[in-house]
């Protein structure tokens, strides 16, 4: 859409507000509204000015003036509000020069679009996040001084079939890691997650399917693949739909990693490919029909994995999903035939399909910065034509101890994501997609994260040291 074509849905459809969204350096979107009557031509030509200070990792009180540059092809009608609103996500510049502002995270992703194309490797990069999620019943938590700990709950969930409740227990429950496909009565989340689907595609969202995941209360959602920025913004509404489809069935969801202890944790699988003059980069005659150029971009993925997991797994709590020995895509290998590695080439008839898939995401991450950094990376591999090894087809976790151990792994941590990407970042620098200032700021946010988790003690502490 351009802008009149926003103007004119705006006119046609009785749109009482505009509601002008952009995202921050932790992945949270944000908002503001305004009136109809305040958008015309010079608004999308002048933008809108808003306090930078405000928003963590961005401006300083003495340089907070900011402004948002609404991109027209990103409207949508927000289904939630009661008053019509027509949704635009922004890219934030700076006023005095319009210059993009280098910690916005979306304006990332358009640099890494464009700077794919500078490169002559290709015109278009295409992703396809697969992100999980849980939707509980009931979430409680306490961060105090004397008080640390959570209790989570699901109607649903397997530890619920002797729980005692006013109508009886219909006992119709799956297992913990058994939630992978029952029908219902077992999936109560049919509808649920229909509405969720349906809500997504009369917003525009070119989607494809649902089911129940294999924890208990896990769910995942599929999005038909786009391109980069694009599906950036579709992974924010995807969230977002999630939030709020939940909250008006009187539930939660969360896409936190590894909410609880015991089951499986929810990922992000990111499918990419490029393309070149209308045709698949990645389709060729190597190892799984790939070509040369996709098996240098899983060289630059692996070689680079361990910063990467400081836009892809950006939480504490990821690495409680990324533990060694346990059905995780911890091994830093590739393969077209097992699931244990950390790259995956999906199986495909048709090269137009041939992609390579990332498994080591989640989805607590910054999509706009994950998916750059996942592209850089992979470009990284194509420019320096950096060899993956040979690829793992065995079940990488019924190898040999003496031969496990030799293969390597992702970060363990966050604190060693962070110094990963502080030792190894110029990468991203290339084209000035990320900037140190950038990267600078987005390291002091999250070392923030790291010392809040890293100074508080943990309840299984007392279950093991209290009496020591």
């Amino acid at each position: 859409m351009s802008a009149k074509d926003v103007l004119k849905l705006i006119k046609d459809e009785e749109v009482e507000y505009v509601d002008v969204r952009f995202t921050d350096p932790r992945g949270k979107l944000q908002h503001v509204t305004l009136i109809s009557d305040l958008v015309d031509e010079d608004f999308f030509e002048e933008g809108f000015m808003f306090d930078g200070s405000s928003i963590a990792g961005w401006k300083s009180i003495d340089q907070s003036d900011m402004k948002l540059i609404a991109d027209p092809k990103s409207a949508y009608i927000d289904p939630f509000y009661a008053e019509k609103t027509l949704c635009l996500h922004c890219n934030v510049v700076e006023p005095d020069t319009g210059e993009p502002y280098s910690r916005d995270p979306r304006g990332t992703a358009v640099k890494a679009e464009a700077y794919l194309k500078s490169t002559g490797i290709g015109d278009v990069a295409y992703f396809g996040p697969e992100a999980e999620f849980f939707v509980f019943d009931d979430v409680r938590y306490s961060v105090t001084p004397q008080k640390v700990g959570y209790q989570i709950d699901a109607v649903d969930a397997a530890w619920n079939t002797d729980t005692e409740y006013e109508m009886g227990n219909q006992a119709h429950r799956a297992p913990h890691k058994g939630g992978y496909f029952p029908v219902n009565p077992i999936d109560a989340g049919q509808d649920l997650r229909s509405e969720m689907l349906s809500t997504m595609k009369r917003m525009g969202m070119k989607v494809d399917k649902h089911h129940h995941e294999v924890a208990s209360a896990q769910h995942e959602l599929g999005l038909i693949f786009g391109t980069l920025t694009e599906q950036a913004d579709n992974l924010q509404k995807y969230k977002y739909v999630i939030h709020n489809v939940a909250a008006a069935y009187g539930k939660t969801a969360t896409f936190m990693p590894k909410p609880m202890k015991g089951d499986n944790g929810s990922g992000m699988h990111v499918n990419m490919s490029i393309w070149k003059d209308g045709k698949p980069l990645f389709a060729g005659d190597k190892y799984a029909d790939l070509s040369q150029e996709a098996l240098w971009f899983i060289g630059g993925l692996l070689k680079h994995a361990k910063t990467l997991n400081a836009f892809t797994n950006p939480s504490t709590n990821s690495y409680k999903r990324l533990i060694p020995g346990f059905e995780a895509p911890v091994l830093r290998a590739y393969s077209a035939r097992n699931r244990s590695g950390c790259v995956r080439i999906p199986w495909t008839e048709s090269p137009k399909a041939k992609r390579v898939e990332a498994r080591f995401p989640d989805p607590s991450a910054n999509p706009y910065l994950a998916f750059a950094a996942l592209l850089m990376a992979g470009l990284d591999g194509i420019k320096n034509k950096i060899d993956p090894g040979p690829a793992s087809d065995k079940d990488l976790y019924d190898l040999p101890p003496e031969e496990l151990a030799e293969i390597p792994t992702v970060c363990g941590s966050l604190r060693e994501a962070l110094e990963c990407l502080e030792r190894d970042h110029d990468f991203l620098l290339a084209g000035d997609v990320f900037t140190k200032d950038q990267i600078e700021g987005y390291l002091a946010l999250k070392w923030e994260e790291v010392y809040a988790y890293e100074h508080t003690p943990h309840p299984i502490e007392y279950q093991m040291y209290y009496s020591c």
